[in-house]
C-alpha cells in the first residue's frame, strides 16, 4: 500500500456505503410511485414518533373506540353466520346445514315460551279448573315439543349422512333440539333461509 511522504495511509478511493435501513428501504421503493423520497431528518423523526399518543385520556378514547368497533364487527359477522365469528359449538358446514334445515321448517317448540307465558297469566284466573286445564296444556304441548325436536333429530342426522357420509356425520341432535326450541327472531346466527327452502 503506498504511502504519503508524511507517512500516513491514503484513504481508499471508493468507501463502503452504509446499509439502509428498512425505512429507507421503503421510502427508495415507493419513490418510483409518485411519493417524494422523504430525507433522513424525516425518516428519523418517523422512527422517534410515539406508538401512543402522549395524552392518556385520547389513548384510552381510542382504545374503547377500536374496541367497541371490533365487538361490533363481531356481533354483526356472528348474527349473518360468518365463519370467522361464530363460536366452535356453531362452526362448521354440518352445522350451518342444521340451521338451515331448522329454519326452514315450522317446528312446535318454536311457540313453547308464548305458550308458557299464557299460562303464566292463566294461574292469575281465580279459578282451579281454568289453572288445572293451563297446566296440563303446558305439559301436553311441552311433550309434543320433545316428540317435535326428537323425530327434527332423526331426520338431520340421515340427511347428513346422505349429504356428508356416515363416517363423517357430526353429533347434532342436540344442536338442533335447541334451536328449533327457540323462537325464531332470537336465533342466532340469525336464520339465512325462509320458511319452506330446506337446504339441499
Amino acid at each position: 500500500m503506498a504511502k504519503n511522504p508524511n507517512n500516513t495511509e491514503e484513504p481508499s478511493a471508493q468507501t463502503p456505503q452504509q446499509a439502509e435501513t428498512l425505512e429507507e428501504t421503503q421510502a427508495r421503493l415507493k419513490a418510483g410511485k409518485g411519493a417524494p423520497t422523504p430525507s433522513r431528518a424525516q425518516q428519523e423523526a418517523a422512527r422517534k414518533r410515539p406508538l401512543v399518543p402522549n395524552d392518556r385520556k385520547e389513548a384510552a378514547k381510542q382504545a374503547r373506540a377500536k374496541a367497541a368497533e371490533s365487538r361490533e364487527r363481531a356481533r354483526v359477522g356472528m348474527a349473518v353466520g360468518d365463519e370467522r365469528y361464530l363460536p366452535a359449538r356453531d362452526r362448521g358446514p354440518q352445522k350451518k346445514y342444521v340451521r338451515d334445515y331448522v329454519d326452514a321448517r315450522f317446528s312446535i317448540g318454536e311457540i313453547l315460551i308464548p305458550v308458557m307465558f299464557a299460562v303464566i297469566l292463566l294461574t292469575f284466573v281465580p279459578s282451579a279448573q281454568v289453572q288445572s286445564i293451563g297446566i296440563l296444556a303446558l305439559w301436553a304441548f311441552f311433550l309434543v315439543a320433545v316428540i317435535d325436536v326428537v323425530v327434527l333429530g332423526f331426520i338431520v342426522t340421515k340427511k347428513l349422512t346422505a349429504k356428508f357420509g356416515a363416517d363423517k356425520v357430526e353429533r347434532v341432535r342436540w344442536y338442533a333440539a335447541m334451536r328449533a326450541l327457540q323462537l325464531r327472531p332470537l336465533r342466532l346466527p340469525k336464520p339465512q333461509v325462509k320458511r319452506g327452502r330446506f337446504p339441499e
